[in-house]
């Protein structure tokens, strides 16, 4: 396994064990991360993120397969599966893509089908209006307005 590779593993083996340490280990500390909700983190923003989803993921479940890495770029597969704050069970799959510089990862790319979780974590609302630019920027405002409020809690971030 290259290295590039073996650092994408370790970064979901970590997350298995909802280990954010072990998860920012991976990262350079001008890493750049991106997903249909979180759409522009940068640092230590990215890296908050990741401890936030750790902590607040109780019966956070995360599968991954299809690591491969080249010599600057790589992907993998992954799933989550989790309680959402509204008590709707999520299943979440998810395609990243990866930049590696200095043996790290600077750039992060998560996609997924943003209207297909807002169906299982908000419900009806979700299955009616969740393809729509404005319970999507809603979803958005309310997840990164979460984030603001967890960095501020932990200095370690600001």
């Amino acid at each position: 396994m290259n290295l590039h590779k073996e650092l994408i593993a370790s970064f979901y083996t970590a997350f298995q064990q909802r280990d954010y340490a072990g998860m920012i280990a991976c990262y350079h500390p001008d890493i750049h991360f991106s997903d249909p909700v979180f759409t522009d983190l940068q640092g230590k923003q990215a890296m908050a993120m990741w401890h936030m989803l750790c902590e607040r993921g109780k019966d956070l479940q995360i599968t991954f397969s299809g690591v491969q890495a080249q010599e600057t770029t790589g992907q993998a597969h992954w799933e989550a599966t989790y309680t959402f704050s509204t008590g709707r069970k999520v299943h979440n799959i998810i395609d990243a893509t990866f930049t590696f510089q200095n043996g790290k990862i600077i750039r992060h790319r998560d996609s997924f089908d943003l209207w297909r979780w807002t169906r299982m974590a908000l419900g009806t609302t979700g299955i009616l209006l969740g393809w729509s630019p404005v319970v999507q920027k809603r979803v958005r405002g309310t997840a990164v307005a979460g984030l603001h409020k967890f960095i501020a809690q932990h200095p370690e971030y600001q």
